[in-house]
């Protein structure tokens, strides 16, 4: 197939471009600078420079592919309205990307004990409703084989051009800066998590069977931040030290967002639908010995 990818160059986006573009299928990806535009034919990916504001383009790269990948901006709405208009009444499978913070609590760094999957029902907190009206927006268009993935916390190197992960190096980044790793509160808090491997597994999957209205969590298992943050310790050479974070140091250092619902919330899911209606069988299990291995 002739594939449009919105975020090639990134780093969910710039995974599952390898392994469609491994699984033959001829790939068109999106990017924004000439220099990531060269590296990207350099994998044999042709680049489309444009940004997600060019409605027209996305409209027609959309409507030339025979099936598109939004792995870009998970809250960008016009772009997930381009590409549906591209594809309207084409029938063809429209795979975009959330995420799992769509559930996510203002729960501080205390532990969570929710679990959900794809059958609760569940209303955001007002901070993520926009994300669940496009994911809603999505699934709803008429004439696509749509379906939405939405990712537990990723981890693990990514064989795209964008290799590094997103919220563990942000901990990461802290440690260094601080002295010391730390989580935010009692970092009992627990997100459930899956390798950016199976993560492009499940792409591949959905893109050639997912009926039409699909939603799908990707997980693989779950930890505290707590518990993330020791194995950062111990990979990183504090010996194991570690120390909590004000949630407000936390919150002026990073914004309200990323504090609060990336790093101090509880977001607990199960994939249950991928793997019952996909046979998704990831491979990956442990976060924390990734962690150890420097593997995120």
């Amino acid at each position: 197939m002739n594939i449009f990818i919105t975020g090639a160059a990134g780093y969910i986006g710039g995974e599952v471009a390898t392994r469609l573009r491994a699984a033959g299928h001829a790939i068109r990806g999106l990017t924004r600078s000439e220099s990531k535009a060269e590296a990207l034919r350099r994998q044999g990916i042709v680049p489309v420079l444009g940004t997600l504001d060019d409605r027209e383009l996305l409209i027609a790269e959309a409507r030339a592919a025979d099936a598109v990948v939004n792995a870009a901006d998970s809250d960008h709405r016009g772009a997930a309205e381009a590409l549906i208009a591209g594809l309207a009444g084409s029938g063809k499978p429209l795979l975009h990307t959330s995420g799992s913070s769509i559930l996510a609590d203002r729960a501080m760094g205390e532990a969570g004990a929710r679990i959900f999957d794809e059958e609760t029902p569940f209303e955001p907190d007002p901070g993520k409703a926009a994300r669940v009206a496009i994911d809603r927006l999505v699934l709803a268009a008429a004439g696509i084989r749509s379906a939405v993935i939405c990712n537990s916390l990723v981890y693990g190197r990514s064989r795209g051009l964008h290799a590094e992960s997103i919220q563990i190096p942000i901990l990461v980044e802290e440690a260094r800066r601080a002295g010391v790793p730390r989580y935010i509160g009692r970092g009992a808090n627990i997100w459930s998590n899956v390798h950016i491997e199976d993560v492009g597994a499940l792409y591949l999957l959905a893109l050639g069977r997912a009926p039409a209205g699909s939603f799908f969590f990707a997980e693989n298992g779950e930890a505290s931040f707590k518990a993330l943050v020791e194995a950062l310790s111990r990979r990183l050479g504090f010996g194991g030290r570690t120390a909590s974070w004000p949630v407000e140091e936390a919150i002026a250092a990073l914004g309200f967002s990323r504090a609060v619902f990336s790093l101090a919330s509880n977001c607990r899911v199960r994939a249950r639908r991928a793997r019952a209606l996909l046979d998704w069988q990831p491979h990956h299990g442990s976060v924390l010995a990734a962690i150890e291995a420097g593997d995120f």
